[in-house]
């Protein structure tokens, strides 16, 4: 029977993209029709827009159609990708000034603008995920909502819904270490330990040979890993463990901040410049019937934004000093449309194909509680959901990881309870914040409830 996949959020800017893997996948997947579904319908239209002239480009056959509800989305969805940010890029951006106001780096999944932009979103999120309970019971969400792990805990704690969380954060850094190792992916094993913005690959093998310590010593190959210094080279060899890029907000929160206010600027503020104006010319050219030039539009914005991530809080260079590179952004090796459709082509087969998911821990990690959620390599198949296990925690990680996954289980505590004494103690919990007095001024300046 031909399926229909369901996208809420889905008049974000990713969403063309998902479109190109989705019709890509089409005969895999057995897809016949992609609902969208946004808070913001017009938006939702002109993604829907962009989405066909994707389609038509390749001369696929799936249906683009834009839902009035999320009931109408969800309704007999085989998938449910769930893709929102609650309150909008507004909301982020004013996160991010906050926090920067406060003394923290503003950064919309870490510290601060974490914190605010979970609590907006998973009464949402939980609220969703009952209604592809009632609607669409045998449905799998894959959930792209940042931050990802948190928002997949409240899922898998709050109702009975099938749930899976993604992020190209670690395939984006394991595909750098193949590629500075000169070598297929067939060749390379990367072995990736931690929770989602959180995570390090602590061993690599190529062609069964282990290759970490070389790794570790080579600046060649450390330099060619993140798409900004990022990191001292020494403290990657000083914790023997390769970090994923998130970790900066963690390791290197004073220079974090520091480039920002050279700057003047956090990434949420610049993204909500970067969009204004695509919004506009996409505006024109639907209107004028020129979809083709929007689609073209859409790519160059895609470029800009990638080709700037993570050069401001690294380097303190502004989104609009770059020069924008020239790629096809829906045929890269990585991304959240390659990571979801691995995803959903594994749920459909019988061949189990590795890859890193959030999902419940298990056994995996001994230190964590069985059902709470983990980023881990997952065999998965039609019939299979397994995280392969990785033994205990590294020492020099432990103490970080366990904090913040208290972190966010009182969050998503906080959030049910909608106590702000609750709401303090997990920001007392937060390494990231990890005091009690800030949180109060926090409490007045960022945006907690997406009513608000």
């Amino acid at each position: 029977m031909p399926r229909k996949i369901a996208f809420l959020g889905g008049g974000g800017v990713r969403t063309p993209l998902v479109v190109f893997g989705i019709n890509e996948s089409a005969q895999t997947l057995n897809a016949e029709e992609l609902m969208l579904y946004d808070v913001d319908r017009h938006r939702a239209e002109m993604i829907a827009r962009l989405g066909r002239e994707v389609v038509r480009r390749e001369s696929g056959a799936l249906k683009i159609s834009v839902a009035k509800s999320p009931e109408e989305a969800v309704d007999g969805a085989s998938f449910v990708l769930n893709s929102v940010r609650v309150g909008g890029i507004g909301s982020r951006a004013n996160d991010e000034r906050a926090a920067m106001q406060c003394g923290y780096p503003g950064q919309e999944t870490t510290g601060p603008g974490g914190v605010a932009m979970g609590q907006r979103t998973i009464p949402v999120a939980i609220e969703q995920a009952r209604l592809v309970e009632r609607l669409a019971p045998s449905a799998w969400i894959i959930n792209f909502t940042n931050p990802a792990g948190l928002i997949t805990q409240a899922i898998a704690h709050h109702s009975d819904a099938r749930v899976i969380g993604i992020c190209d954060t670690p395939t984006e850094l394991l595909h750098r270490i193949q590629t500075a190792l000169q070598a297929p992916t067939k060749d390379v094993v990367c072995e990736y330990v931690g929770l989602n913005h959180l995570g390090w690959v602590r061993r690599v093998t190529l062609r069964g040979e282990d290759v970490t310590s070389r790794i570790l010593q080579d600046d060649a190959i450390l330099s060619q890993l993140y798409s900004a210094p990022l990191f001292d080279h020494e403290l990657i060899r000083a914790i023997g463990l390769i970090p994923t890029e998130y970790l900066f907000f963690y390791y290197s929160r004073r220079r974090a901040l520091e480039n920002q206010r050279k700057q003047g600027a956090t990434r949420g503020e610049q993204i909500a410049a970067m969009n204004e104006p695509l919004m506009q010319r996409l505006i024109e050219l639907l209107t004028a019937g020129e979809d083709a030039a929007a689609l073209q539009a859409y790519v160059d914005y895609l470029n800009l934004r990638s080709g700037s991530y993570m050069k401001l809080e690294g380097e303190g260079k502004s989104a609009f000093d770059e020069a924008t590179p020239q790629e096809d952004p829906f045929r890269a090796a990585s991304g959240y449309h390659r990571i979801a459709l691995q995803v959903m082509n594994a749920l459909s087969s019988e061949t189990p194909e590795s890859v890193i998911v959030n999902l419940r821990n298990g056994n995996t990690i001994p230190e964590i509680a069985p059902g709470d959620i983990i980023e881990a390599a997952t065999q998965i198949s039609r019939t299979q959901l397994a995280p392969i296990p990785v033994g205990p925690l590294p020492e020099a990680v432990r103490g970080l990881v366990l904090a913040v996954k208290a972190y966010e289980r009182a969050a998503i505590a906080a959030a049910v309870s909608g106590s702000e004494r609750d709401l303090r103690k997990a920001m007392l919990l937060y390494p990231s914040i990890g005091e009690w007095e800030p949180s109060e001024e926090l409490l007045k300046t960022m945006k907690w409830s997406s009513k608000a």
